[in-house]
């Protein structure tokens, strides 16, 4: 497996922007921390999250796709790359999700940013979100407008976790990762 800090170098290299870096890192801390519940190898898991969104800023039209050839000169596995193909199925690729680890980068996502984007209104950040306050928050169709909800809460049917669950666990995830202060 990669060293932990050759993704975070790979990511910084292909990512400047600060507001698409944390996105990242919150999926990533949300993919560590499933990994570690289910005894999967959380330095991969924590890897693809990190890395899933490597091409966007640089190459938005050919998302995920133009991420393969530099996920693959990194010497990433293809576990992780069909992962990030799959993470945009069917939309963008035709990698469907198979794998736990290509389903749970799909729950972890979105998630992320909406919990991200509601943190942002409230005076505590994550310490005030709750999962009832983002089902409620997910009713109003102009607040975060580019999320899917329906994308959401398939999510976490996917990897069959109750969906207050996958949010207040996606939550604790991201509370814990420092760079998210």
């Amino acid at each position: 497996m990669k060293e932990p800090d050759s993704a975070e170098k790979l990511l910084t290299e292909h990512i400047k922007n600060e507001n698409l870096r944390k996105h990242c890192y919150a999926v990533e801390s949300a993919m560590k921390f499933y990994a570690e519940k289910l005894g999967e190898n959380s330095e991969e898991w924590a890897a693809t999250g990190l890395l899933h969104d490597l091409d966007w800023e640089e190459f938005p039209d050919t998302h995920p796709n133009t991420a393969v050839p530099i996920l693959e000169k990194a010497g990433y596995s293809k576990e992780l790359i069909e992962a990030v193909l799959g993470h945009a199925y069917p939309e963008r690729t035709n990698v469907p999700r198979n794998s736990l680890l290509a389903k749970y980068l799909y729950a972890c996502d979105e998630i992320t940013g909406f919990i991200t984007a509601y943190s942002y209104m409230k005076p505590g950040g994550l310490n005030d979100v709750q999962p009832k306050s983002i089902r409620k928050k997910m009713k109003d169709k102009a607040f975060a407008r580019n999320i899917n909800r329906e994308e959401l809460v398939k999510g976490a049917e996917d990897i069959g976790v109750e969906f207050d669950e996958h949010i207040q666990n996606v939550i604790n995830a991201m509370k814990e990762d420092p760079r998210l202060k």
